[in-house]
């Protein structure tokens, strides 16, 4: 786990992204990693997420590749059957957590109260998921919770923007954002790779000039 955070917090920005066909997966992951940030959670919001997840870590074995959205045990197992290298949750479920635990998967559970945030502690981890971030009060409530609970560091997704970006980067309990603004579904569809590309670029610029 403390490999993988560390592998997480030197992205900065972690690109959420929901893909309806797997033909896009190879260009997507070539975009982002030409565009600086070799990383993807994969959302399992649809049928075509585990064969993305396979085409991508398969194509491009550099590429730090995650499933999200993982709300079942069976999803765990065909994730990282196809790759993935950790697992998010939009919550705090923990048959998920310990289960990952158990096998030795990175993971990292959503919360948004100090309850979750305890059971996370419990189970020795150091970085959640913060979700949605912006609908439940952002950098703001992040700090309120992370005050008792000074190990953890928060994941923040739900919400995160290049405008609100320097909120979050700004705040030292956060390890990285998850968003998706530059990988939006309409972009995917259209094949706008090169402008995905130049977006994630702009994203990794505006991360670095915030966390230096």
């Amino acid at each position: 786990m403390k490999e993988m955070n560390e592998k997480l917090a030197s992205m900065l920005v972690v690109p959420v992204v929901v893909l309806d066909d797997a033909k896009d997966a190879e260009q997507l992951a070539d975009a982002l990693i030409k565009g600086g940030l070799p990383c993807a959670e994969v959302t399992f919001r649809t049928a075509a997420a585990e064969e993305s997840i396979r085409i991508m870590t398969t194509k491009y074995p550099e590429m730090l590749v995650g499933a999200g959205t993982v709300l079942t045990i069976e999803q765990v197992d065909r994730a990282v059957g196809a790759g993935a290298k950790f697992i998010v949750s939009p919550g705090f479920d923990p048959e998920i957590v310990d289960y990952c635990l158990s096998k030795g998967i990175p993971v990292y559970p959503g919360i948004v109260t100090p309850s979750e945030a305890a059971q996370a502690v419990k189970r020795g981890l150091e970085v959640v998921k913060f979700f949605p971030a912006e609908q439940f009060g952002g950098v703001a409530t992040i700090k309120a919770i992370a005050a008792p609970y000074t190990m953890l560091k928060f994941m923040p997704t739900g919400g995160v923007s290049k405008k609100n970006l320097p909120d979050y980067l700004g705040c030292s309990k956060v390890a990285c954002c998850g968003g998706s603004w530059m990988v939006k579904g309409d972009m995917i569809k259209a094949g706008e790779f090169d402008k995905i590309e130049e977006m994630t670029r702009e994203a990794v610029e505006l991360a670095r000039s915030i966390r230096g």
